[in-house]
């Protein structure tokens, strides 16, 4: 299986940037009471051998509660509402079936897909944030690749702890803007916002152009690294890389 990589002709730009949460000054938004994350099942694909990508190789995927299951509990389309091809980090494997990790709410929900639905790819990188020490550790393997300073949601709007992954890639139109240079979509959304600039509270990792606030709980709930940083990673990180954001 091959690693993915990002290229830039494969970004999002434009009015996708606006429905992620997280990049302005808190107070904005509807709150709401976020659901509990569902239990962590067992992992696949996972340290030194890397993580599996599922793509979605048509324009929908049935999405089934249990392998097996007659009707599907749910259909999601591809490309997704940003206009990013549809993908799922694999958990876990079952004959031709494939338990995947969902980009919805509760955060830590899966589901059971076929695997002929979808084409299956590797990374050995994953991201791991520290919200106590407002650091990002990317990893190839037990190998550290970079890390950096991040900002956290601020108590209203904390940034939750959990295992997410990359959804999409958006290359704002100002790059000198609140988004920085890149921002990357993830699978996981706000635990107090269920709305936010007309999209569902979710969750990314961005760019910034407040350096300054790094080290900082200061956002809605998004994680911010610097310019230097979220370029590095549009460059070197595939979408469906896991992220994992520590208690």
């Amino acid at each position: 299986m091959r690693q993915v990589r990002i290229h830039t002709g494969a970004l999002l730009t434009a009015g996708a940037i606006a429905v992620l949460a997280g990049c302005g000054s808190p107070g904005d938004g509807t709150p709401a009471g976020g659901g509990p994350a569902a239990a962590a099942p067992q992992q696949a694909g996972q340290g030194q051998g890397g993580a599996e990508i599922a793509t979605v190789r048509g324009r929908q995927i049935a999405v089934y509660r249990q392998k097996g299951d007659g009707a599907a509990g749910t259909t999601l389309s591809s490309p997704n509402k940003m206009g990013a091809t549809r993908v799922f980090l694999v958990d876990a494997r079952d004959g031709d079936w494939l338990k995947v990790l969902l980009p919805i709410r509760p955060n830590g929900s899966t589901g059971w897909i076929k695997a002929s639905d979808v084409k299956i790819s590797s990374t050995p990188h994953r991201v791991e944030i520290d919200p106590e020490a407002f650091t990002f550790t990317v990893f190839d393997g037990d190998k550290v690749l970079r890390t950096g300073k991040v900002a956290t949601g601020e108590g209203g709007t904390p940034t939750p702890p959990g295992r997410f992954y990359f959804t999409e890639l958006i290359k704002p139109p100002d790059p000198g803007g609140a988004y920085g240079a890149y921002a990357f979509g993830l699978s996981g959304h706000s635990p107090t916002l269920k709305t936010f600039a007309g999209g569902p509270g979710q969750l990314a990792v961005h760019g910034t152009n407040k350096a300054s606030a790094l080290g900082g709980r200061v956002s809605h709930g998004c994680v911010r690294v610097s310019n230097d940083d979220i370029t590095w990673m549009a460059q070197n990180l595939a979408i469906g890389t896991p992220v994992i954001v520590r208690n």
